[in-house]
């Protein structure tokens, strides 16, 4: 599979946005298409392409493509809250035992382009991008690369602090396990979240604005931590920002040609680190949009003065890679629901071993007693013979989710925007859950075989 970076793609990989294939059958000469009486019916005819994604406005087959049943469901629960929330755009992926069973867009990617969302329009994905990075650590791991309990710093004397600054002594003592499972000693709600302080830090260190990821971690080296590692969990960015420098320390290698490498090329996933101004971003990309009533904010570039819309240089998405940093599409991101679902067809990603490691919990005080923790990269809940477990992503701009359940079952929520409260996203998790349990039967087919 051809690598191709944002801004640069070609038809080699460009999302089907481009690649439109035709929901329905064509006749023998390849010209008209011959739509069969029954075409919009709701029943999949021989000869049609079950789940066209929506790519086609105003298909005829639009309603065999996505079955009437189950899915009305879906539609009639995303499309309300989206109204409810003020979302423009967002696409959404189902998987059932390792097949993609559903990809729908709803609203608009574009609002004032009017460009309709269609299912694999691309998206920021926020913090879902720390399962990516948890799981490449555990790749890393199984090669012998790299241990779990390493002393995370241990990787970082290439990142020095400014001469004369005193480091905290604990910073020794976190390991790579810590910053993994969020206890490696930092709690932003106590102090700050540097990965949102680009243009300080670049002051204090006398960089230009905005700071880069190593820049952002010569600077944190001469910040005091708020407990002592492993002490106990506090979600924690600049602890998945050093997983990346951790990486591509034992590869020698940048962190988004490692984790291409390891994880999104064996998966067949299209993903690259996206970029902060809209002129820089890849053409399958939604437009983001700030939260309703939300005024413009300052810009971190240099290049690009004044205010702009919050998710258009606001924030540097660039020095957010391993915490926050990619973007993908739903179905893509769906194979990697698939990679970790335990079935063993297709191959798992990870070794029994890994998967066991990735899900346990934590010894960590804020853990005990409780009905679900955060492991190696994803929330964890017990669930039957099995386990949920997810994560979700939130930026100016963008909503994602991931869900995988205890039954093989699993979704991919993007979204375009988020709501000033930040409560849509708890609003579509309970509503994925509550559309689910709608099906009865589950359909036969894999969309994987027809989503290039």
């Amino acid at each position: 599979m051809e690598r191709i970076v944002a801004g640069a793609m070609t038809a080699a990989r460009l999302p089907l946005i481009a690649l439109l294939l035709l929901a329905c059958p064509t006749s023998d000469d390849g010209h008209e298409p011959v739509a069969p009486p029954t075409c919009g019916d709701g029943v999949v005819d021989e000869g049609e392409f079950c789940d066209d994604g929506n790519r086609l406005d105003g298909d005829d087959c639009a309603a065999d493509c996505t079955p009437v049943e189950p899915y009305l469901e879906f539609d009639a629960t995303i499309e309300g809250l989206m109204e409810q929330y003020a979302i423009p755009g967002g696409a959404v992926a189902v998987v059932h035992e390792g097949r993609l069973v559903l990809v729908r867009g709803y609203g608009q990617a574009d609002v004032e382009g009017e460009v309709r969302t269609v299912g694999d329009h691309v998206f920021r994905i926020a913090s879902v991008s720390k399962p990516i990075t948890a799981l490449t650590v555990l790749k890393l791991v199984e090669q012998g690369l790299l241990d779990l309990d390493d002393p995370a710093f241990g990787f970082m004397d290439h990142l020095q602090p400014l001469e004369g600054v005193e480091e905290d002594p604990r910073l020794g003592d976190i390991t790579v396990r810590h910053l993994l499972t969020h206890s490696g000693g930092w709690d932003w709600t106590e102090s700050f979240d540097p990965m949102f302080e680009s243009v300080s830090i670049a002051n204090v260190m006398g960089t230009e604005a905005p700071a880069d990821v190593g820049t952002i971690v010569r600077y944190m080296r001469g910040v005091p931590l708020e407990f002592d590692p492993g002490e106990r969990y506090a979600y924690s960015n600049f602890g998945y920002c050093l997983l990346g420098r951790v990486i591509e320390a034992v590869t020698g290698d940048v962190y988004e040609e490692v984790v291409w490498d390891e994880v999104l090329a064996p998966l067949g996933i299209w993903a690259n680190i996206g970029r902060s101004l809209p002129a820089d971003r890849s053409p399958a990309e939604a437009v983001y949009y700030p939260s309703a009533g939300a005024g413009d904010v300052p810009s971190v570039f240099p290049d690009v003065p004044g205010l702009v819309p919050a998710p258009d240089g606001g924030f540097h998405l660039e020095a957010m890679d391993a915490h926050g940093g990619w973007i993908t599409s739903a179905p893509d991101l769906a194979r990697l629901l698939v990679a970790v679902d335990r079935l063993g067809e297709p191959p798992e990603l990870l070794s029994e071993a890994s998967m066991a490691a990735m899900l346990e919990r934590p010894d960590l005080s804020t853990w005990v007693g409780a009905d679900a923790w955060y492991g190696l990269g994803w929330l964890v809940r017990p669930s039957g013979d099995g386990e949920t477990i997810w994560h979700g992503g939130s930026l100016p701009g963008t909503t994602a989710l991931v869900v995988r359940t205890g039954d093989s079952t699993g979704w991919v929520a993007l979204f375009n925007a988020r709501d000033a409260q930040l409560g849509f996203r708890e609003a579509i998790d309970g509503g994925m859950w509550e559309a689910t349990g709608t099906v009865e039967a589950w359909p036969d087919y894999d969309l994987f075989d027809r989503w290039l």
